[in-house]
């Protein structure tokens, strides 16, 4: 959806026009009560429960979201939106900068995740839908979530932030930092314009998406899935070849990542998750943040995710219970580490789904 007003970014630019990207499931009932907004990760994208277009596999949370689903496309109208900022058809880095039509590159204003939630914003106007029945997502999704909360109050009915944290911690920032530098060290990085060069730094990305991943996992599933064991060899090969199947597969995940994401993208993402802090405008207090909630809200966090721990999850609960919010709290017990909000976990499932039909009884939503 094109939207041709000015929009106002936290840096102090502002965009003369932009575009998001959506993908709606499910019917919107007549009062249009029953709208949850699905909010993607670092490295999602709109897609979140049909075929991707580019790489033709099942969508990123197609275990989450669908009929029978723990969120039940049978009964709710569900939108995803790609992120400003994300190079799935929403204003990024590589899209057309109207000023001289040529891609953005680093010219694009540095986006925040505020930024993302007001794009939202905007398009849940032009769908006509004045409050949702949830906003729902995890990791940067997590952080969107707590950002509907804080500066849509009034038009959250109920809030499930999974696997985040209400600001990124040095360690987190390192990592993203990390990442970045292997992008812009590709020789065909080019200062950012590659695209207009018609180059790739492919390279760099997939290095950034290999280390990326190792945080993503758990020490333990590590270990479960892989061990030391060797990649299609009796015997070390004493070289730099693929010797591990960790080895081959992180390459492999690099490669495949290339594929479908922009690489300046990646760059302006993981920024906006390290400037995201929840409570830097409340004198550093989170709980005065929250102060006007109005949401119920489900926080989850998993046992073996060290990238956004559950101390992190527990930080916004007590915030929350500071500011007298109604907020339940699960940790799902899993050696999967971070990435386990999109795997298949049971209780994750049980959780999601519990709290969603015991906050359409109190929404009165028909069964």
């Amino acid at each position: 959806m094109a939207f041709a007003e000015t929009l106002a970014l936290d840096g102090g630019d502002a965009l003369p026009s932009f575009q998001i990207a959506y993908q709606v499931y499910g019917t919107l009932n007549a009062d249009k009560s029953n709208a949850i907004l699905v909010c993607h990760a670092l490295t999602g994208d709109q897609h979140v429960a049909n075929e991707h277009p580019v790489t033709g596999k099942a969508g990123w949370w197609s275990l989450m979201v669908g009929p029978g689903r723990p969120i039940d496309t049978d009964r709710y109208f569900v939108i995803c939106a790609n992120v400003l900022g994300g190079c799935m058809g929403s204003t990024g880095p590589a899209s057309s900068n109207p000023a001289n039509g040529e891609p953005y590159a680093l010219d694009l204003p540095v986006i925040t995740v505020r930024d993302m939630v007001r794009a939202q914003a905007r398009l849940v106007d032009e769908l006509g839908i004045e409050k949702l029945f949830a906003v729902v997502g995890g990791s940067m999704g997590g952080m969107q979530v707590l950002q509907w909360a804080v500066s849509y109050p009034e038009r959250v009915f109920a809030a499930i932030p999974i696997a985040t944290a209400p600001r990124h911690t040095s360690q987190n920032i390192g990592f993203n930092e990390v990442g970045r530098q292997a992008v812009m060290a590709d020789p065909d990085w080019c200062g950012g314009k590659y695209l207009t060069l018609g180059k790739r730094p492919a390279k760099g990305l997939a290095v950034a998406r290999m280390a990326a991943h190792i945080t993503y996992l758990s020490e333990s599933a590590l270990h479960h899935k892989f061990g030391r064991h060797l990649q299609d060899r009796e015997a070390l090969t004493f070289g730099f070849d693929a010797d591990f199947q960790i080895e081959s597969y992180l390459r492999h995940q690099g490669m495949t990542f290339v594929e479908r994401f922009d690489a300046n993208s990646y760059l302006y993402l993981t920024r906006a998750m390290d400037y995201f802090d929840l409570a830097k405008d409340y004198r550093g207090r989170l709980a005065d943040a929250f102060r006007g909630a109005t949401s119920r809200f489900c926080v989850i966090s998993f046992s073996s995710d060290w990238l956004f721990p559950t101390a992190e999850n527990r930080s916004i609960v007590h915030s929350l219970n500071a500011s007298g919010a109604n907020v339940s709290f699960v940790e799902v017990e899993t050696d999967r580490g971070h990435d386990a909000f999109l795997l298949d976990e049971p209780e994750l499932f049980r959780t999601v789904s519990g709290f969603l039909r015991g906050a359409a009884r109190v929404r009165g939503l028909a069964e």
